[in-house]
């Protein structure tokens, strides 16, 4: 690659959406000179092709090297191409359902058989008239090829052949070397498979004149199939004969040799098959010092066919009509006949021609069959241009439905800031705690995404989602607006994909981040009487298991002494527990304590009440700052780098602007519940509580009446204890100074 900097002749236009500069693509020329953009200026450099909400088809076409990525190069190239293809390229930036087709450039060669090709489709859905079509027409590209044979790809199927001879030739060739695919359906063959079969015939042909010289005079052109039937045996026989052997030095030894009988009843409860591993792991025959193997009665039924075939391919021929049995001596002097025909076949290699047989074999080399298919398969491809015009079809339907949303979530973000669209990542809305969730991305496993993910420094709840049936989704879902007060993981929401399915949603997974500056400004309050709640339950917990435990002692000490039974005599009454005891010194610790806290909210006070009116809230709004203040700072530097990069990065995008999500933007993207604006309210709750109603109003009463009283007093100049502070001072002071 070139280290020259990306330069153009072209001027481009920017526009700024959340702090991010963006391209603005509007005009033919923008699209032209997209190869000349620099890099560093688009939003994304890659993004999955499965994931997202654009058609994977259309993503597949798009990915030319098949690696699963759409890379800047490979989006260019899919722009040019369109754009040569259409009369006006601009059209790609207001896409529809259909191609017009008078949109579609027949200046070109290329064009004008795409234009034929278009109304040639259109003719055979039985849509003559139509001035457009649509992906759906071009979506089944079989099913149009399956209407006309042949299909340009070059395959011929028996659905092209029109004589037997011909058909049966096509049966033989896919059976022996094998089929292809047609772009019509069903499996038919090129002209390598035809090749490639005609080869082996002649091979197998030559191999057959050869193996004529060895095959056994007595079996001729059997030998080939009565030498198979015997080494499907051969081990087995072998084996058989090697029992004979022990059981004649020793007769001790044919009980062991034939099995035992607990052997038969570990599998004679299961059902069974007689070709099964277990009965064909057993001996060929009864075994017995005579050593004859017969072949007809009384053999393991596993290799009942096998012996058979032996005995028909082989044993008869050579041993004449009525043999049903063998020696030793016999199978040895078999073995032995066919020595040298076995050794000249392991030289060569197995033709699958053997399975049509050497005559069939003679019959298709010099058969008019072969020289008709060849005919057929350079027809079809004379129509090869036709058949690529319709996959092209198909390309620039998909193409000018779906670039423009591709060029507006790749080269910038423009859907995404956009507030009447969707950005292509983004997978529905998540209803849960009175919010929708509009930032929800689809992700495969939570685990691998938070990794990465924590990054964002956005507040993350990952969602299971369910729908009947069986169908399951997982989801990462950003809150950017309201608090995190009731989100925790197991609470139930309902999930809406981009679909409109409903699917029932489960927090499994929470990566904790600032949601909003208000969040933090409550925060310090809300950990605070968290504490505080904590802290009383403890001691409420601690009081209860202290009363249980002395009931609990008390019961024991009762259910102890017999019923009716009176105190022994002279015996102690039980003493009562004893009063616990206090520490002297930490008495006296928590009253210093105490004394100093008086202390120093009587001096706070006093310095409060002196200050002027007007003073006082501004006070109490430091104060509250002052607890608040770091809370906040801390969450508006978090909001400050709240970013979508890292989730989409865990999910295979190369994100490469800084696409911020500032307090405004994560705002619109969160809703909260809001009454409509015409609604009607009832205030009146058959249910509420009235007692707490009226302590919390009689709370608020006294404190405005303090804060009337004060202010009235503040006003007067004077406060009641003011002479008596000042007068007290007074004297303390005096005989110092003296």
């Amino acid at each position: 690659m070139s280290k020259v900097p990306f330069t153009s002749q072209h001027v481009w236009t920017f526009f700024r959406t959340g702090g991010l500069d963006q391209v603005l693509l509007t005009t033919a020329e923008d699209l032209l000179a997209l190869g000349e953009l620099d890099q560093k200026l688009w939003v994304a450099l890659s993004c999955p092709v499965k994931g997202t909400d654009l058609d994977e088809q259309t993503l597949a076409l798009i990915d030319t090297d098949a690696d699963g990525q759409i890379h800047v190069r490979e989006v260019v190239e899919a722009v040019n191409w369109a754009a040569a293809h259409l009369k006006r390229p601009a059209d790609l930036l207001t896409p529809g359902a259909a191609l017009p087709l008078e949109a579609i450039n027949d200046q070109t060669p290329d064009g004008k058989v795409l234009l034929s090709s278009a109304r040639h489709i259109l003719s055979s859905l039985g849509k003559t008239d139509a001035v457009s079509i649509t992906v759906e027409d071009v979506s089944d590209t079989a099913k149009i090829l399956a209407a006309k044979a042949p299909n340009g790809d070059g395959v011929v199927t028996l659905r092209a052949a029109t004589d037997a001879a011909t058909q049966d030739l096509i049966k033989d060739i896919v059976a022996t070397t094998g089929g292809v695919p047609d772009g019509g359906g069903g499996t038919g063959v090129n002209a390598a498979k035809i090749e490639a079969f005609f080869t082996e015939v002649e091979a197998y042909i030559r191999w057959a004149q050869a193996a004529g010289e060895k095959n056994l005079p007595e079996l001729g052109d059997a030998t080939a199939a009565a030498c198979r039937a015997l080494q499907a045996v051969r081990t087995k026989v072998d084996d058989y004969f090697a029992r004979c052997r022990l059981a004649a030095f020793d007769g001790r030894a044919i009980s062991a040799l034939n099995r035992q009988e607990t052997e038969y009843l570990t599998f004679a409860a299961r059902d069974l098959s007689i070709s099964g591993a277990e009965v064909a792991g057993f001996p060929l025959a009864k075994i017995d010092a005579t050593g004859r193997l017969p072949l007809v009665e009384g053999v393991n039924p596993a290799w009942r066919d096998a012996l058979q075939i032996l005995q028909a391919t082989v044993v008869v021929p050579l041993f004449g009509p009525g043999k049903d049995s063998l020696n030793f001596a016999e199978w040895t002097a078999l073995a032995a006949k066919f020595a040298p025909y076995e050794s000249w076949l392991g030289t060569g290699k197995v033709s699958p021609i053997e399975k049509i047989g050497v005559a069939r074999a003679r019959e298709w080399l010099n058969s008019p069959a072969r020289a008709a298919l060849a005919q057929l398969v350079a027809q079809d491809l004379t129509l090869a241009p036709e058949y690529k015009a319709i996959s092209s079809v198909a390309r620039l339907a998909r193409y000018h439905r779906d670039l423009r949303t591709l060029l507006h979530n790749f080269v910038n973000f423009a859907d995404f800031y956009s507030r009447d669209r969707f950005a292509v990542f983004q997978a529905g809305i998540l209803f849960l705690d009175s919010r929708s969730c509009e930032l929800c991305i689809r992700v495969a496993d939570a685990g691998a995404h938070a990794a990465l993910a924590t990054m964002s420094k956005a507040y993350i709840t990952y969602v299971d989602c369910r729908r009947r049936g069986g169908e399951t989704m997982k989801i990462a879902a950003c809150f950017t607006q309201g608090d995190s007060d009731y989100l925790f993981v197991g609470r139930n929401g309902l999930f809406y994909d981009r679909k409109g399915r409903d699917w029932d949603a489960t927090i499994t997974k929470i990566i904790d981040n600032p949601i909003s500056i208000r969040q933090a400004f409550w925060s310090p309050y809300k950990k605070f009487l968290r504490m505080i709640e904590e802290q009383v339950a403890k001691r409420a917990a601690a009081a209860d298991s202290e009363a249980n435990n002395r009931l609990q002692a008390a019961a024991v000490a009762m259910a102890s002494q017999p019923a009716g039974a009176a105190p022994a005599a002279g015996a102690p009454p039980t003493p009562p527990p004893p009063p616990k005891k206090f520490d002297v010194g930490t008495i006296a610790a928590l009253g210093v304590g105490l004394g100093a806290l008086a202390t120093a909210f009587g001096l706070i006070f006093a310095k409060f009440v002196e200050l002027p009116s007007w003073q006082i809230p501004f006070v109490i709004l430091g104060l509250m700052l002052a607890i608040s203040l770091p809370s906040m700072v801390i969450a508006w530097l978090k909001l400050r780098q709240r970013t979508i990069g890292p989730l989409l990065e865990a999910t295979g995008w190369a994100i490469n602007g800084r696409v911020k999500v500032n307090i405004p933007f994560g705002t619109a993207l969160t809703d909260q519940a809001v009454l409509p604006a015409n609604a009607r309210r009832t205030i009146a709750d058959p249910y509420e509580d009235r007692a707490a109603t009226r302590r919390r109003n009689l709370i608020i009463i006294l404190i405005l009446v303090a804060i009337a009283w004060l202010v009235v007093v503040r006003v007067r100049g004077q406060w009641p204890f003011h002479r008596v502070v000042t007068t007290t001072t007074t004297t303390t002071v005096a005989p110092a100074a003296k």
